[in-house]
């Protein structure tokens, strides 16, 4: 066992924190020696556990290069003593007042125990053979010792990163769809006074229990958002139904697909919002009066996996439709017939929306010629299928 001297050189106070150095270095070893830069790794990662900052991390990466092995075994070698001025320059010219308060920082942690000479230099010496017999300077040993905890710890800080990372994600989401809701809906000035404290909280590096609860408060703000354009779809549909056919037609199925007469067209393709990315089949200016891609693949995202690469534009969605179609028993001239009436957007998104109800669906050919008749009339739009969808999402995540 060696011993380690429990006064250092000049002015340095004796306290406990030499005490407890001294039985990390005195402790035995486990029976593997660890990678040395792994565990510098694991202990970048598990920093806040230990109390040490990155620059302390940077002074303890200089100690390690010149520490001879690949591993820390437990031999002379894991006392390292190089003078301050060759620390230094492996520490990119960090002053040496500033070397001495980060040392300072590693040895408070109990990561590093000073190992002090006489005269307080940092220097080997070496028998007829050239061999290290006693070494001053800066002992690894605690390194080793605690190899398992730092080890363990890190585990844990990388745990807990990845859930803080998983609720952020979700309160990123589940803000954006609210936001996308809001703007198609014509809202976002109703529900400013909602979004604003939530993005202003996506700016600070929050913990678990913080992302936890703005992620919630994202969720319930998105569900807030897609009732009140429920509601008003709803009105609007009731209102339209008695100016066109002087009666009120109740429909009692909230899920079925069948859309209410609607108004002039005009008036559809102000409650949805264009594309500038698509263009008209036939024509060069961008095609008016289809719903938000986001929107159409967060309602039927069953028709995702038929895509051949991410739905980015809806050129993606009508290639993955034209995938799909055949498997769901939709003739070539029932497909043909419902993009010339209701253009390419919209039968995508009516046949992405079949899909993702196709189990209740008797037949999907004839149901789509039937809305393909009513777009001919002017009497069919793709949003009740779609905040149908929606709808019923919200009711199952309730």
């Amino acid at each position: 066992m060696r011993h380690i001297s429990l006064t250092p050189f000049g002015r340095q106070p004796n306290m406990a924190a030499h005490l407890a150095a001294q039985s990390l270095a005195e402790a035995p070893a486990p029976s593997e020696a660890p990678d040395k830069w792994a565990l510098l790794r694991d202990l970048t990662a598990a920093r806040a556990a230990f109390g040490v900052t990155d620059r302390d991390l940077a002074v303890l990466a200089a100690l390690f290069s010149f520490h001879p092995q690949a591993t820390l075994g437990d031999d002379a070698a894991l006392i390292v003593f190089p003078s301050n001025a060759a620390l230094s320059e492996r520490a990119h010219g960090m002053a040496e007042s500033t070397l001495r308060r980060h040392l300072g920082a590693l040895v408070r942690a109990g990561l590093l125990v000073r190992h002090d000479s006489p005269n307080g230099k940092r220097y080997a010496l070496r028998d007829g053979h050239g061999t290290v017999r006693t070494a001053f300077g800066f002992d690894l040993r605690p390194l080793l010792v605690r190899s398992a905890e730092i080890a363990a710890r890190a585990a844990e800080a990388r745990t807990a990163e990845a859930e803080r990372k998983r609720l952020r994600e979700r309160a990123v989401l589940a803000l954006r769809d609210a936001a996308a809701l809001a703007d198609w809906g014509a809202v976002t000035d109703r529900f400013a006074d909602a979004f604003a404290p939530l993005r202003r909280a996506l700016r600070r590096r929050l913990d678990a229990g913080a992302l936890l609860d703005l992620a919630e408060a994202a969720e319930a703000l998105r569900i807030q958002v897609r009732k009140s354009l429920v509601v008003r779809q709803e009105t609007e549909e009731l209102h339209g139904n008695d100016s066109n056919s002087g009666r009120h037609q109740q429909n009692s199925n909230t899920d079925s697909y069948e859309s209410e007469p609607c108004q002039e067209r005009q008036e559809a393709a102000g409650m949805v919002a264009e594309d500038p990315d698509v263009a008209q089949a036939a024509g060069d200016a961008p095609q008016a009066g289809f719903l938000p891609l986001g929107l159409v693949t967060k309602a039927a995202p069953d028709i995702l996996p038929y895509a051949a690469r991410e739905v980015r534009s809806w050129r993606d969605l009508l290639a993955a439709a034209e995938t799909v179609r055949p498997m769901m028993g939709i003739s070539p001239d029932a497909w043909a017939e419902a993009q010339r009436l209701m253009g390419p957007e919209t039968a995508a998104t009516v046949l992405a929306c079949i899909l993702q109800d196709v189990t209740r669906i008797r037949s999907p050919g004839g149901y789509l010629r039937a809305l393909s008749a009513k777009a001919a009339e002017g009497a069919f739009s793709p949003g009740p299928m779609v905040m149908a969808l929606l709808r019923r999402e919200d009711m199952q995540a309730a």
